[in-house]
């Protein structure tokens, strides 16, 4: 079986180059062959980017979380520009918007988004959504600016009838290893809903540990828990839906499978 991770905060597993390298070898030797490595800021991208280049299964995001809204960066629009042209950078992410945290406010945090997608327009790139406890803003917003290449709303956290307004869009659905936890009935009951062509999974690395792995930090190799637990729920051979999402991933992210 193959899969690709299409979430992981490699730079946040290890601070050390050869540890992050080696990381993403181990995903490797489980079945992960394709790993997406994401960051929250453009100065972390640039750093994690020259310690991955030589991995050629590892892909890479770029953008500016809302974490970061309040301080992007000096000429952050020309660095994101720079960054979208590196080779192997497949989307524009993480972005979106985030209310738990309260970082900045609602307005500067929904401009930041806005400025992406349409950079992520521009560009021709599909976009990897954050969204914690922002659920109608982000659709608000999707709904008028959505790249047409698409997007995915990443470690999904929604429930059931979210997902079915969601799919009217071009958009994915990423589920972490929170889904593996026995109270996650509203992810349980979400996937259920959803057609298998539209879901991804991801490893959230380091967060969001499959409760296979509990009390460990989070790896890529630790992705296939994951994926055992989604062809569970949906009464399907594991194999088939771990080819299933690979399949939609390199779809999504338009790299060859």
């Amino acid at each position: 079986m193959r899969h690709f991770d299409t979430h992981a905060h490699i730079g946040l597993i290890f601070d050390d180059p050869i540890e992050q390298l080696l990381v993403c070898q181990q995903a490797k030797q489980t079945g992960v062959a394709k790993i997406v490595s994401i960051c929250n800021s453009l100065m972390d991208f640039y750093q994690v980017y020259e310690n991955l280049k030589t991995a050629d299964h590892v892909l890479f995001a770029a953008g500016v979380s809302p974490s970061e809204v309040a301080n992007p960066g000096r000429d952050w629009r020309a660095k994101l520009d720079d960054a979208l042209k590196y080779p192997r950078v497949v989307a524009v992410g993480e972005i979106g918007l985030d209310y738990f945290h309260r970082y900045g406010n609602k307005d500067s945090q929904i401009e930041l988004f806005i400025d992406q997608l349409d950079t992520a327009a521009r560009r021709d790139l599909p976009v990897i959504i954050h969204n914690r406890e922002a659920g109608k803003d982000v659709l608000d917003v999707l709904r008028d600016r959505l790249p047409p290449a698409g997007g995915v709303l990443h470690c999904y956290s929604e429930n059931a009838e979210y997902a079915r307004r969601a799919l009217d869009l071009n958009l994915y659905f990423s589920f972490a290893g929170n889904l593996t936890y026995r109270n996650a009935r509203n992810l349980h009951e979400t996937v259920r809903e959803l057609p298998l062509d539209r879901i991804l999974v991801e490893s959230e690395a380091p967060f969001m540990v499959p409760s296979k792995y509990r009390g460990k930090r989070n790896k890529p190799e630790y992705l296939p828990a994951t994926v055992e637990d989604l062809a569970m729920l949906l009464e399907l051979p594991v194999e088939e839906v771990a080819e299933a999402t690979y399949q939609n991933a390199c779809r999504f992210f338009r790299v060859p499978a």
